[in-house]
């Protein structure tokens, strides 16, 4: 029987999720709204005991949260808002419109709406992301790394400094300051640390 995210949560989340975002329109860091959500539902998944010690418990738990927020920014779209998510800050946003023709990928939302995801990912491989992230050695979501070269229009950069010379022409470009779009930068930034972990400088 596969699982799904209503099972592992109690009736009406969605909306108290909304709730406490727009309580917070500063915006909650992830830790902040874990331990929020524990103390409002202290018998789902967020108030599980040794959670924070437990990788594969703690990743899917994450990966829960982070599902939920990704659907509920696509529920809050026809208003014209939009969830910033990450890990220091999780905040309702206005949708900010990119410019004509540009369509800007995002990795990270494909992967989390992927429920497939979650239940695919077992503790070796939680392991596994661990021990690459302490070790800086690439593990990409699949795809993230084509998406973030098609982002800064490269095909196969031979070296890093060729990425650091398009981020700079691109933030140059898109900055807020000279009018660009806050979002795309966001975008850019994050393309940037991805190809920065499989192209490290020399």
């Amino acid at each position: 029987m596969t699982v799904t995210p209503e099972d592992l949560l109690p009736a009406g989340f969605d909306q108290h999720l909304l709730s406490v975002l727009e309580s917070a329109p500063e915006g909650v860091d992830e830790h902040g709204l874990i331990k929020r959500l524990a103390a409002d539902f202290p018998q789902s998944v967020f108030a599980i005991p040794g959670v924070f010690s437990d990788p594969l418990q703690l990743f899917r738990m994450h990966f829960l949260l982070f599902h939920k927020l990704y659907r509920l920014s696509d529920a809050l779209n026809p208003a014209g808002l939009q969830l910033q998510i990450g890990a220091m800050r999780i905040a309702i946003v206005p949708v900010t419109v990119s410019r004509p023709g540009l369509r800007v990928a995002d990795p990270l939302r494909t992967y989390y709406l992927d429920w497939q995801q979650w239940a695919a990912t077992n503790a070796d491989e939680v392991q596994r992301l661990l021990d690459a992230f302490w070790s800086r050695q690439p593990i990409a979501l699949d795809g993230e790394v084509e998406q973030a070269l098609a982002l800064f229009d490269l095909e196969a950069p031979s070296n890093f400094s060729q990425i650091r010379q398009r981020y700079r022409t691109l933030m140059s470009a898109h900055h807020p300051d000279r009018g660009g779009d806050t979002q795309l930068v966001q975008r850019i930034n994050e393309a940037f640390l991805i190809l920065k972990r499989y192209y490290p400088a020399v």
